[in-house]
């Protein structure tokens, strides 16, 4: 598999955090130099490895907001 290139634009936030020291984060991602996306996904403590996540663009973000927002929680 080839090495996957990423760089962390913006810390939005973290979501929590495992005993072990992981943390599900949501963050500003350029993934292989792309323009970035919002990215949520658990992190090593140095991120130095990660998790299978999910990406979204700011658009997707925002109608998950909307539906988030619109649930009884």
């Amino acid at each position: 598999m080839a090495d996957i290139k990423y760089e962390i634009i913006e810390k939005v936030g973290t979501v929590s955090e495992s005993p072990k020291g992981w943390t599900k984060e949501l963050n500003l991602i350029s993934w292989n130099n792309r323009d970035p996306k919002y990215d949520l996904r658990d992190w090593a403590p140095e991120h130095e490895k990660m998790g299978k996540g999910v990406t979204l663009t700011k658009d997707e973000l925002k109608e998950l907001r909307d539906i988030l927002n619109d649930m009884d929680l």
